[in-house]
C-alpha cells in the first residue's frame, strides 16, 4: 500500500481463515501431560538476530489514523503500533518504529533499513511477486503474515450531495486517495472502465490521505478512496462527524499483512505464531475493540493469504 493500504476475504469477519503456523502441541512425557508454555515456544522461534538485538525494527508509515498515527505525545500510537507492542511482548522484544513514506515501505525492507514492514500493508499477489503496472517481474517480492482484514471505502461529503453509492458512479467526476495504496489500484481500474463508459474519471493521488480527504471537504473532489477503517474513522473525527459519510459497501475486501523479504521465512514464521497467541490470549480482541474494528478481525494467522 503500490499503498494498497489491506486474512482472505470476501468471506465475514468471523469465517475461518486458513492457519499459517502449526498449531501449538501440549507436551507429554512419563505419561503425564507437561506443563504448556505456549509463550516460551513461540519466543523460541524467534531468529537469532532479533533475539541478540533485543528488538524488532518496524517500518510504518506515521499517516494513516486509526491503523497508525501520532499521538498527543508525539509518539505512534493506533491499531498497528498497538498490535506490533503486544507481539514485542511476546517475542520479549522491544518495538522500535521506523517513519517510512508508505512508497518507500516495501523498497526499504528490502534494503534491510528494517526487519519488517506493518503499515496497513494490503497482502496483494502483485506485491508478493513484485508485478509492476505491466504484469512484469520488477523485484525479488514479499511475504506476508496476514493479521487483519479491510475493504476500500467510498468517502463523500455529509449528505451524499451527488448521490455517489458505488465505483461506478464517480464516471465523470473527480476522485482523491493517496498514491500507491490499494484505492490507487481501484481507481486505476475504474478510470479504464469510465472511459469505456464515455464518461472520463479524474484521480487526484496525492502523499497523503490527509491531504485527499481535505480535497473532498473542499469539494475540490467529488469523493474520496480509502480502507474502511480509516474511512470510518475520518467520518466519526472530523468537526465532530458533521463533514463526511461513507456511502455504499465496502469492495475489494483483503488481508493486511505484516510484510517481510523472502528470505526471513524463520521470522515470517515467528510472527504467525505470535500472532495466532495474540488471538488466543484476546488481546487481539481488545486492541481492535480499542479502534473500533473489531468487524475485520481475522481468526488466526495466514502467511501469503491476499488476492
Amino acid at each position: 500500500m503500490p499503498h494498497v493500504r489491506r486474512a482472505r476475504r470476501p468471506i465475514p469477519a468471523g469465517a475461518v481463515l486458513a492457519t499459517a503456523g502449526a498449531l501449538l502441541l501440549t507436551g507429554c512425557g512419563s505419561g503425564k501431560a507437561a506443563p504448556d508454555d505456549p509463550v516460551k515456544d513461540v519466543r523460541d522461534k524467534l531468529p537469532k538476530a532479533q533475539r541478540s538485538a533485543g528488538a524488532l525494527r518496524i517500518g510504518m508509515d506515521v499517516n494513516y489514523a486509526p491503523v497508525e498515527f501520532r499521538g498527543p505525545d508525539g509518539k505512534p500510537t493506533g491499531l498497528d503500533p498497538d498490535l506490533a507492542a503486544a507481539l514485542g511482548r511476546i517475542l520479549d522484544v522491544r518495538v522500535e518504529f521506523v517513519d517510512t513514506p508508505f512508497d518507500k515501505l516495501i523498497p526499504n525492507l528490502q534494503a534491510k533499513q528494517y526487519d519488517v514492514a506493518m503499515s496497513a500493508l494490503s497482502d496483494t499477489h502483485q506485491r508478493r511477486d513484485a508485478l509492476d503496472e505491466a504484469g512484469k517481474k520488477a523485484g525479488p517480492g514479499v511475504d506476508f503474515v496476514d493479521y487483519f482484514i479491510a475493504g476500500t471505502s467510498i468517502v463523500v461529503p455529509k449528505g451524499n450531495p451527488k448521490g455517489i453509492k458505488t465505483l461506478d458512479d464517480l464516471c465523470g467526476k473527480t476522485v482523491s486517495l493517496q498514491q500507491g495504496t490499494t484505492q490507487d489500484e481501484v481507481v486505476t481500474r475504474q478510470v479504464a472502465v469510465c472511459a469505456r463508459a464515455g464518461r472520463p474519471l479524474t484521480a487526484h493521488k496525492l502523499d497523503s490521505d490527509a491531504k485527499a480527504l481535505a480535497e473532498v471537504a473542499s469539494g475540490a473532489a467529488a469523493a474520496g478512496l480509502n480502507d474502511f477503517p480509516v474511512a470510518a474513522y475520518a467520518t466519526k473525527t472530523t468537526d465532530g462527524g458533521a463533514r463526511f459519510e461513507v456511502t455504499g459497501g465496502q469492495s475489494t475486501s483483503n488481508p493486511y499483512g505484516i510484510a517481510l523479504r523472502k528470505d526471513d521465512a524463520q521470522l515470517r514464521d515467528a510472527l504467525a505464531r505470535a500472532i495466532d497467541q495474540l488471538i488466543r490470549s484476546g488481546e487481539y480482541d481488545k486492541i481492535l475493540a480499542k479502534w473500533n474494528v473489531s468487524a475485520g478481525a481475522a481468526q488466526n494467522a495466514v502467511v501469503n493469504g491476499g488476492i
